[in-house]
């Protein structure tokens, strides 16, 4: 089997101090760790990859020093570990982040085999969307089971898995055919500790690190800033409207506020007034 987990690289939310004045998240000095949630996602893949066999290949984006969540992934038992990094990456929201990261994991099945399962945690603690997975999902034609809590079975030859998902009131018995997306809750498995041997193998291994054009990508224009339609909405907000709100008065009685508030409106927009009058008349 070919296993995917998509790890992110997160500032450590214990340590994580806000600006008294700008009330921003202060990002220097902070240290970063895997994002807990893709521990239980990773973790879940090697348990895999140890009873049925195959390679656990563990995949980020993000700037150069995202190796450093990578190495820790190797560290803990992945086979290999590939980074995409490119300036036109730089301000993806969730949507610019599913694509490269679908288009990344398509050049890792041509090179090692396409993913049986692709996994991912159920949410980043940065974020807090849980919009990537299924969006990564969705890019790939993949069947998406999310905020898992345990995979009772897996069919490699039948090409089945079995699952337990977490729904409000209760727990979901899923059954679907491979490939698919998985994505992890917390608690869904003990994360182990790293052997001796493969912190030795993390500390020489050559991290996989690809460019947009390494990893097949050519629509730039669906990457980064350019392509992140939520972060350009607010990077680029519209200019406040130079016609200012009129204050209407509350009256002690509701219908002395309504009266008040069509008063105003009328005021304002007397042809709507004449509009009703005549539309009125004719009922």
């Amino acid at each position: 089997m070919h296993l995917v987990v998509c790890i992110k690289q997160v500032p450590d939310s214990a340590q994580i101090r806000v600006h008294p004045v700008t009330n921003t998240i202060m990002r220097q000095g902070v240290p970063t760790i895997i994002n807990p949630y893709d521990l239980f996602a990773l973790e879940t893949a090697m348990r895999l990859r140890d009873q049925h066999g195959g390679e656990v290949t563990a995949l980020t984006m993000g700037p150069s020093s995202a190796e450093d969540a990578l190495r820790k992934a190797l560290t803990y038992g992945a086979d290999r570990a590939v980074l995409l990094t490119d300036r036109f990456f730089a301000g993806s929201d969730t949507l610019a982040t599913s694509y490269a990261l679908a288009q990344a994991i398509r050049k890792i099945g041509d090179a090692w085999g396409t993913p049986d399962i692709v996994f991912a945690g159920k949410q980043t603690i940065d974020g807090d969307t849980a919009q990537v997975g299924p969006g990564v999902a969705r890019r790939l034609g993949l069947n998406q089971l999310t905020y898992i809590s345990r995979i009772s079975k897996v069919d490699a030859a039948a090409g089945l898995i079995e699952l337990d998902r977490r729904a409000e009131g209760g727990t979901q018995l899923l059954s679907t055919k491979l490939p698919c997306l998985v994505t992890m809750l917390e608690g869904s498995a003990e994360i182990r500790r790293g052997s001796f041997a493969d912190a030795l193998r993390a500390a020489r291994a050559e991290i996989i690190t690809w460019s947009a054009a390494d990893a097949g990508i050519t629509d730039l224009l669906k990457c980064g800033l350019r392509g992140s339609p939520t972060v350009v909405k607010r990077v680029f907000a519209p200019t406040p409207r130079a016609e200012k709100a009129i204050p209407v008065e509350t009256k002690p009685r509701s219908r002395e506020t309504a009266d008040a508030l069509i008063d105003v409106l009328f005021a304002a927009k007397p042809a709507l007034a004449s509009e009703l009058e005549q539309l009125a008349a004719g009922l």
